[in-house]
């Protein structure tokens, strides 16, 4: 037999052994992972926590293979990873582009810049988006002076719709999940913004004021006046974490007993210092805005494109207004919001510590004025189909 068909001979017999030997090698690892006991069995949610660490046009080069339809989300610029970087980040969790891969592990606190911005506002960055705290109950429950600059009924908007409204439908409902978030400037004496609580001045008076300026535009606004912190917490005995679990019911309660609800929004306040959470517009001050999102549940990217289309509002009529949109989920957030009960539900922050109660009834206004043109625009759209 001549010598090369004697090496043929011995490529096939060598391929052969080498694909009998990789189906023994696959029938061996599958009897291994279906037998070995569940808590050492590779999870959904380990795979899903390796994969994300995966540049996602790796995954449409993938599908480009096999539908080359997939290729033409690639533009002419765009690089794909190279294989050891890819494999670098699956293994280590570092990311060579983002510092805070590593530095989020190695300081402490730094962790709480470990998130994402889905839209950004004027000087929104990593370091000024909000954060969830949780201080002791105790602390928040303290009594504390307050006082109010100016009296209530000065700031009552006056109607200016166009003649539409919804009756005495309430379309609109207001809560408060984290209600007695109060601002420095009403405490006197008070300096610590972790100290920033009161009963009664507070976050909920920004709620009722954003009601008013609804009904001023003709959109019927409930505001819910249930003292989550100071009553559902303390007699519950929960934490001040347990907030969003302790405002549920409230949100669910609303649903069943009014049918005409279709909007829900969570006003908070932020920590940050004035200078990150304020707007000078016009020659006024306004309190900043920012639209957080929970990024778990199945309404996420509903929510999402509602706080977007709310957000471009503002930045038209506003140039600056709003921080931005911010998704929140992962280690140490909440993540949820009760936005899963509804993919019209909005959590927004509504300027800091430092602002003043004037100057976020303004942002009010304004958050009502663009939301009546939302609003509006998307019945006439409804009312022709």
């Amino acid at each position: 037999m001549p010598y090369k068909y004697k090496e043929r001979g011995k490529s096939i017999y060598k391929q052969a052994g080498l694909y009998l030997i990789s189906i023994c090698l696959l029938f061996i690892l599958i009897g291994i992972f279906t037998t070995i006991q569940p808590a050492y069995r590779i999870s959904s949610d380990v795979i899903s926590n390796w994969t994300s660490d995966i540049d996602g046009a790796v995954f449409i080069h993938l599908f480009g293979m096999e539908n080359k339809a997939f290729n033409k989300a690639f533009d002419n610029e765009t690089q794909l990873p190279t294989l050891s970087g890819a494999a670098f980040e699956v293994v280590t969790s570092l990311k060579p582009n983002d510092p805070r891969s590593l530095l989020g592990n190695e300081i402490p606190g730094f962790a709480v810049f470990d998130n994402r911005i889905l839209i950004a506002g004027e000087g929104t960055d990593y370091t000024n988006i909000p954060y969830e705290s949780s201080p002791p109950l105790e602390e928040v429950l303290k009594d504390r002076e307050a006082v109010l600059e100016e009296p209530e009924e000065k700031k009552t908007p006056e109607p200016k719709g166009n003649g539409q409204s919804t009756g005495d439908k309430d379309v609109v409902f207001i809560y408060n999940s984290h209600n007695r978030e109060s601002f420095l400037p009403h405490l006197p004496g008070v300096t610590n913004p972790d100290a920033a609580h009161h009963d009664e001045v507070n976050i909920t008076k920004v709620s009722e004021h954003l009601a008013q300026s609804l009904e001023a535009k003709g959109i019927g606004a409930m505001v819910d006046e249930t003292d989550i912190i100071g009553k559902v917490l303390k007699e519950n005995q929960m934490e001040y974490w347990q907030a969003y679990e302790a405002s549920r019911g409230v949100v669910e309660e609303a649903f069943a007993t009014n049918r005409n609800i279709q909007f829900i929004f969570d006003l908070h306040r932020d920590a940050l210092p004035r200078e990150k959470t304020t707007k000078e517009i016009n020659g006024e001050d306004y309190g900043r805005v920012v639209f957080v999102v929970g990024n778990e549940h199945e309404n996420y990217e509903k929510n999402f494109a509602l706080a977007t289309e709310i957000h471009n509002l503002l930045e038209e009529k506003y140039p600056g207004l709003s921080r931005g949109v911010i998704p929140q989920g992962g280690a140490g957030n909440n993540g949820v919001y009760n936005q899963d009960l509804t993919e019209n539900a909005l959590l927004v922050e509504f300027g800091g510590v430092e602002n003043t109660l004037e100057e976020l009834y303004r942002s009010a206004e304004a958050l009502a004025e663009v939301f009546s043109e939302f609003y509006w625009e998307a019945e006439a759209v409804n009312a022709d189909v």
